[in-house]
């Protein structure tokens, strides 16, 4: 579908050159209240590809609330070329009461493609296919990590497929998964559906950081540009952050329960054996050390000091060459950082 056409969703048609705020229904509350999916759509005035921007498929990971909240609020969006349909709140459920799940405790995003006739997370998910995935070319699915944990900002991708390999390049997060997908999950029914889509991890549950979501607009609109959904700029493109693609990762657990003093920080090089933390009893009697099993970056961590044998600490990222990724997360975050002004600029849209 080209957006010289009109997008139609739940009955309400939004023509080339408009822009509109639709509400979805989802299934109401048991006080018989209403509840509806916000779904905000941009038709550009001239042709060019559908992307679909989602948020909050948990309910709980709310960077990407944000996010889409600052990405349609910049005036390049008047230059739009095809169109654009930002779903800030998937799980509405969740997102009122602050929890990853639906109220029947399943995973919104374990349930894709799902059914009419299926449980509550199924319908939802069958909603969403059924009413915004399937007018659209392409789609950026916006995650945190869960709550009491971090991640550093990096894309999942199928990277065997160029055009979602292409965009996943153009994203400019520094690390690149080529990971699994998850039974069940949004990006593999996307797959499915021949829809080349990123999945964006960033941040905390329950947290904004400034970091991510600066990282996350900025990334949304170089892919929109390598797309060709606005106009050429006469400006010089500015040399972008060129991500590395991890050849391996995994998790290290705790081998006991205790109290954890985690000793690298997230996006931190380790060697392998290197200390990851120590963890201890109230009573200081002994000392568990939790190292590295091979070269890597710190791709996620836990900041829940209390853990428990066999809780996941740190998501360590293997790379062909450890030095490249390092200099690329130290780049990346020396662009990002929250007191970098101007770090997504009205007037710049091009790959920083």
């Amino acid at each position: 579908m080209k957006s010289d056409k009109n997008i139609t969703i739940n009955g309400e048609t939004v023509v080339p050159g408009k822009r509109a705020t639709i509400d979805l229904p989802v299934a109401k509350l048991y006080t018989h209240a209403e509840l509806s999916m916000p779904v905000h759509v941009i038709n550009g005035k001239k042709k060019g590809p559908v992307l679909f921007v989602s948020g909050a498929l948990h309910g709980d990971e709310i960077n990407g609330v944000e996010i889409i909240r600052r990405l349609l609020n910049l005036h390049i969006m008047k230059t739009l070329r095809g169109g654009l349909v930002a779903i800030p709140i998937v799980n509405v459920h969740g997102f009122i009461n602050r929890s990853r799940y639906l109220p029947d405790r399943r995973d919104l995003n374990r349930s894709f493609p799902g059914s009419q006739k299926g449980t509550l997370a199924g319908r939802i998910a069958n909603l969403f296919i059924k009413s915004i995935a399937s007018q659209c070319n392409y789609g950026i699915d916006l995650h945190t990590a869960a709550v009491y944990r971090s991640n550093l900002p990096h894309i999942r991708a199928n990277m065997s497929d160029e055009a979602t390999a292409k965009l996943a390049r153009a994203f400019g997060a520094p690390v690149i998964l080529d990971g699994n997908f998850v039974d069940g999950s949004l990006r593999q029914a996307m797959v499915k559906l021949n829809i080349p889509t990123l999945l964006y991890e960033a941040g905390e549950a329950l947290r904004f950081d400034e970091m991510s979501i600066n990282a996350g607009v900025k990334g949304i609109l170089n892919v929109m540009h390598e797309l060709g959904m606005f106009p050429p700029s006469t400006k010089k493109r500015k040399r972008g952050i060129v991500p590395v693609q991890a050849n391996a990762n995994y998790w290290v657990r705790a081998p006991e329960s205790g109290i954890l003093r985690a000793l690298v920080p997230l996006g931190g090089s380790v060697k392998e054996n290197d200390l990851l933390a120590v963890i201890s009893n109230p009573f200081g009697e002994q000392d568990i050390e939790v190292r590295s099993y091979c070269d890597g970056i710190v791709l996620g961590k836990t900041n829940m000091p209390l853990v428990h044998e066999g809780e996941a600490l740190f998501h360590i990222a293997g790379f062909q060459s450890i030095d490249k990724a390092t200099a690329k997360v130290d780049q990346f975050q020396e662009t990002f950082q929250p007191d970098v002004v101007d770090v997504v600029s009205e007037d710049d849209f091009t790959v920083i």
